[in-house]
């Protein structure tokens, strides 16, 4: 097999795991914290994809310049959603917590089912087929544009959780809850800006994903099938252990299609899964309990 071909495979691959690693940074991040997995994660980026095809079909909103508005919204529709729905519901009880998730799950499912119907849906033309050639590699322009602003999304979560107030607020509860709460931090409030800042996560990756990608009712589950496997990779709760297994993952399934085709192209994720959790269950950068 040529080298060039080889190098176009790992190159779009690398493309293709920035937007993975977008989708499982919100999972990772909600884990890290809440200490649970949100079984509502897919159901929710079909949302945020149904929302960046619904600004763009009603008002021509480019998806790109939707990433803005559509971050803020999620970024407040995860907070009440955790702060008075999830939170409330569960009692306080983790095993309460991902049933009332799936629960959510199964509701916005059903709910876009009946508002959309089981069509699929894309945002026609024919900017998905923009490419850049680069040396001998020809290579999606919507997606290297999703590679810069899947980087830069990470860095902007890194320095907020690093740098600022709220980012050691959030690293006190996931440490220590009761201490925190001690020191005067409230735990509730904490809880959902983690949800928050998920679901803004979800919906800067909608916005990738949309260019190139289809929306219909239960695409996000495809999406966080992947992402579970990037969170386990990387390690449960590590942010860096998010973007490198996304990258990785990409690569993967990248060659595993160039050597096995199309349709077998996934079947070395779930390898990989299977491989972690039997050799190093804590992942890439996890730490052991």
């Amino acid at each position: 097999m040529p080298p060039e071909l080889i190098a176009e495979a790992v190159a779009n691959g690398l493309l293709a795991g920035a937007a993975y690693a977008l989708v499982a940074l919100g999972l990772t991040l909600v884990y890290g914290v809440l200490h649970i997995v949100n079984f509502a994660h897919g159901a929710l980026l079909s949302v945020a994809m149904f929302a960046a095809w619904g600004l763009h079909a009603a008002f021509g909103l480019d998806p790109y310049t939707a990433i803005l508005p559509l971050v803020v919204a999620f970024f407040g529709f995860g907070y009440a959603l955790q702060r008075w729905v999830i939170g409330p519901a569960s009692h306080g009880d983790d095993g309460n917590t991902l049933l009332v998730t799936l629960g959510l799950s199964i509701m916005i499912e059903n709910a876009l089912l009946a508002l959309f119907r089981s069509d699929t849906r894309t945002l026609g033309g024919d900017a998905g087929f923009d490419v850049v050639e680069i040396g001998p590699m020809l290579l999606s322009r919507p997606r290297l544009i999703g590679f810069g602003v899947a980087l830069v999304t990470a860095a902007l979560l890194w320095a907020l959780l690093a740098l600022t107030d709220t980012g050691r607020a959030i690293r006190a509860v996931a440490k220590e809850k009761f201490g925190a709460q001690l020191c005067g931090i409230d735990p509730r409030h904490v809880y959902a800006v983690t949800f928050g800042l998920g679901c803004a996560c979800l919906a800067v990756a909608a916005c990738l994903l949309l260019p190139t990608f289809y929306v219909n009712p239960r695409v996000g589950n495809a999406f966080v099938l992947v992402a579970f496997t990037i969170v386990v990779l990387g390690g449960m709760g590590s942010i860096p252990g998010a973007l490198v297994g996304g990258l990785f993952v990409g690569v993967v399934e990248s060659l595993g299609g160039l050597l096995l085709g199309e349709s077998l192209g996934q079947l070395g994720i779930f390898l990989i899964f299977i491989l972690v959790l039997l050799l190093r269950p804590t992942g890439l950068f996890g730490a052991r309990a």
